[in-house]
């Protein structure tokens, strides 16, 4: 049963993360070193995107939470 979670928490994560907006150059911007490397950039969320971002954050935290679980039981 536990198993079974995992794989639908786990796939819900890999669809919410391709489909969350990309906020960089890609591996492009990071060898030809355009833009720069701006780890600290005050960048808001607005709308589904902060949504589909939340989302994410909850069901990885659901994930840690039912992996440490299944080691346990």
């Amino acid at each position: 049963m536990l198993n079974a979670l995992i794989m639908i928490v786990s796939a819900m994560i890999i669809i919410l993360s391709l489909l969350q907006s990309g906020k960089s150059d890609g591996i492009s911007g990071a060898f030809s070193g355009r833009g720069g490397l701006n780890l600290f950039a005050n960048t808001k969320e607005r709308g589904s995107e902060k949504i589909i971002s939340n989302m994410t954050l909850v069901l990885g935290v659901v994930y840690f939470a039912l992996i440490i679980l299944v080691r346990i039981v």
